[in-house]
């Protein structure tokens, strides 16, 4: 563990309605639902080790706000007990809160503790500061950026091999399920390059980078949209040389496209609607 002094935590958007109280997942993996039930839609996920914002409070169910300001509905059994709090803490003044420690990012790590046992953490999960490491790795947070730097050729390494074999999940933001977005925001967040978590907001973001595919940058996204109104829909990463990776339902999960094969009626369909690319970096 580091031994280096924490930054504060805050709501990115510093204008966000004032939360009511601080929760930490506890779970590898918790789904953000569209509304305060088991059967509603999974529109995100928070994983384990993050802070979420307490906004609202409904019987077991939490409307919180992650770090990258995405809302949603999160049952309260995927928190941790915080001291005499149960779930969740007060919120501190101004919504800002610090750790008392530097936790360490899994880069996809089977861990140990005395509290949760065995268990594994997917990409950009926060260990506990008592678990141990037995398998994979993880990084100090304040070490990311020396591992991972936000620069365009590490950013479409990341983006051609951590998510490998990753299959479609709605509203899934790791390689153990994702879907385009959460697989973009996942990628950029790991090089210190914060995006937000929907691909039309992302599309926001940057400046423009053109309609040529031939011409684009490394780590350019490439933005898609199948509606009638041109609302973007989906989202991909240029790898340089007319190479794409995405995660697509077309394609059950992640892939690394050629957009010149015209022989592959998948992504003549996929450049048909092409509406244009970013470039964030």
């Amino acid at each position: 563990m580091s031994d280096s002094t924490p930054a504060a935590l805050a709501p990115a958007d510093a204008n966000a309605a004032e939360p009511i109280g601080v929760g930490f997942v506890r779970s590898a993996v918790a789904p953000l639902h569209a509304e305060p039930r088991v059967s509603s839609a999974q529109t995100s996920q928070r994983l384990a080790g993050h802070p979420v914002y307490v906004l609202e409070e409904r019987g077991d169910w939490l409307r919180v706000r992650g770090l990258d300001d995405y809302e949603g509905w999160l049952h309260r059994g995927y928190l941790m007990q915080i001291a005499e709090h149960g779930t969740v803490a007060p919120a501190p003044p101004g919504g800002e809160f610090a750790l008392t420690y530097v936790p360490r990012v899994s880069l996809g790590a089977r861990v140990r503790s005395a509290r949760h046992g065995p268990r594994s953490l997917p990409l950009g999960a926060w260990l506990d500061p008592d678990e141990e490491v037995e398998e994979g790795s993880a990084v100090p947070l304040d070490g990311l950026a020396r591992r991972f730097p936000a620069q365009p050729d590490a950013i479409i390494q990341s983006a051609a091999t951590l998510f490998a074999g990753t299959r479609y999940e709605w509203g899934g933001v790791t390689p153990w399920g994702a879907d385009c977005s959460g697989f973009v925001q996942s990628v950029f967040g790991l090089h210190g390059v914060a995006l937000p978590r929907d691909a039309w907001q992302q599309a926001l973001e940057g400046r423009d980078a053109g309609r040529d595919v031939a011409a684009l940058h490394p780590a350019d996204l490439l933005f898609f949209s199948e509606r009638p109104d041109g609302r973007v829909t989906h989202v991909g990463v240029a790898l340089g040389g007319l190479r794409m990776a995405h995660v697509a339902l077309g394609r059950g999960g992640f892939n690394v496209e050629r957009l010149d094969d015209a022989d592959d009626p998948y992504v003549v369909t996929l450049i048909g609607r092409f509406t244009g690319a970013r470039r964030v970096l």
